[in-house]
């Protein structure tokens, strides 16, 4: 039996995301991106279109690499301004029932006591609907301007990460027992004080001493969503994710890939299906080929290179600036993303890649593959990226928003479940158990925050604990 084809809306706070220029577009409603209304309009349509979720992108700096100036992304609005992903959840868990939300936060630049309360708040918001994507940041404008002399070297940004998890993962599995929260109205006793554990949590990089400010929510741990493919990056994904995020120019390069987190994954003592891996690829459809390639060069109209140029700097690391328009990329290692250089240069074996040719290609859809054509031809591709691929999925990337999420819904969704490929009912209520079946709503077994399930039972509480001595 052919696996399901799992898709998640791929979105971000602003205007441009990936696809660059192309809020000028006529059907295009990105610059209402900061009202509510905007928000919980594509939550209902993607919870009409079956979507697993709606995937969050963030950064907190600026693409301001190429040419040594942020003006370029400033001019096209390419991923600036951008606002706070967490404030619009709320509203659109309130008009939807099974949607879930992967918010994007970068562990790099936060503290674990507080991220950790806000992902809980969020999952008994949603009542389980919630997942962290848990990125590192690669932009050095973000590292400047949370007052450090320079960006933090990529794999320390890593080992921050899996400490900072760590962390999270004491205080959402262990720090309250399950039956912590007794809500006894005669007694007074709201929670039991001896079933509330401090986490003495003493590390390299984070001190927590205490116990977590949350009460165990519907999942505990959301589910654990994580962008990058660098070969640390594939390390941290086979041992933490549930979820990830790759790019890909072809499905015989994404297989390379999606091989290897799966092996990482096996490594850890993980099932090599407990990650699920997602790919961005965005879609122009319509009811014959020749309309959605009509529909397709219309897009290409408004595409704006420079800003393209602008967030493949802040991608990359690397300033287009300084080649030829014809010259031909190499790899070059940076602190940036470091697998993002590699489809075009490393496993490119058939094609050289110019600085013209990297920025046409992702200025629609991003660095992902664009699959243009009929629902009957769209979906012949999907199929072929997710099985020749290995993936379970995709990260489904806008050209105009809520317009491309709209033809997805009407044209390719009915074409998947006609084909048996596409889920026609959601499967439980939690986020978790949309991706892995129903009755699954906490991490498994072999995920490291279950071995902190129950870890604390018989170590001191919050009752134990003494006051501390005032001082002063």
């Amino acid at each position: 039996m052919s696996k399901r084809i799992s898709v998640n809306a791929f979105d971000m706070t602003c205007v441009d995301h990936q696809s660059f220029g192309l809020w000028r577009h006529p059907r295009s409603r990105a610059t209402e991106y900061n009202t509510i209304e905007y928000w919980t309009e594509l939550a209902k349509l993607l919870e009409r279109g079956k979507f697993d979720a709606l995937f969050l992108a963030d950064v907190v700096g600026i693409y301001d690499i190429y040419k040594n100036s942020a003006a370029p992304a400033v001019r096209d609005g390419a991923q600036v301004p951008v606002n706070d992903p967490f404030m619009q959840v709320s509203a659109m868990a309130a008009v939807t029932e099974h949607l879930g939300f992967g918010v994007t936060s970068a562990v790099t630049y936060e503290q674990p006591y507080t991220l950790a309360r806000k992902y809980a708040t969020l999952d008994h918001l949603t009542k389980g609907r919630v997942g962290f994507n848990v990125v590192t940041s690669y932009l050095p404008s973000a590292a400047e301007n949370q007052g450090l002399p320079r960006q933090i070297e990529h794999d320390t940004r890593y080992e921050i990460a899996e400490e900072f998890l760590d962390v999270c993962y004491k205080l959402w599995e262990g720090s309250w027992e399950e039956d912590a929260v007794v809500q006894n109205r005669e007694t007074g006793v709201y929670a039991d004080p001896t079933k509330v554990h401090p986490i003495r949590h003493s590390g390299e990089h984070f001190t927590v001493p205490g116990a977590g400010l949350t009460a165990p929510s519907p999942q505990r741990t959301p589910l654990i969503f994580q962008a990058g493919a660098s070969s640390r990056g594939q390390a941290f994904a086979g041992k933490h994710a549930e979820a990830v995020f790759i790019g890909g120019l072809r499905p015989d390069l994404t297989r390379f890939v999606t091989d290897k987190i799966r092996d990482r994954a096996q490594a850890e003592g993980r099932s090599r299906d407990d990650v699920k891996i997602y790919a961005m690829l965005s879609v122009v459809v319509a009811d014959t080929d020749e309309q959605a390639q009509e529909k397709y060069r219309d897009y290409l109209q408004y595409v704006d290179l420079e800003a393209s140029q602008a967030i493949i700097g802040g991608w990359s690391g690397v300033d287009l600036s300084q080649f030829d328009e014809d010259e031909a990329l190499n790899y070059i290692k940076t602190d940036s993303i470091q697998s993002f250089l590699t489809p075009f240069t490393l496993q490119s074996k058939d094609k050289q890649w110019t600085r013209e040719e990297i920025a046409k290609h992702c200025a629609l859809g991003g660095m992902g593959a664009v699959l243009v054509g009929s629902a009957q031809t769209v979906a012949d591709q999907l199929e072929t990226w997710v099985d020749e691929g290995g993936l379970d999925g995709i990260n489904l990337a806008y050209h105009v928003s809520p317009g491309s999420f709209e033809d997805f819904v009407e044209y390719v969704v009915p074409e998947l479940q006609k084909r048996g490929r596409y889920r026609t009912e959601y499967e439980g209520t939690t986020l978790r158990e949309s991706l892995y079946g129903e009755g699954r709503p906490r991490v498994k077994d072999t995920h490291p925050a279950a071995k902190y399930r129950g870890a604390f039972v018989g170590e001191p509480s919050v009752a134990d604990t003494p006051s501390r001595e005032l001082v002063g």
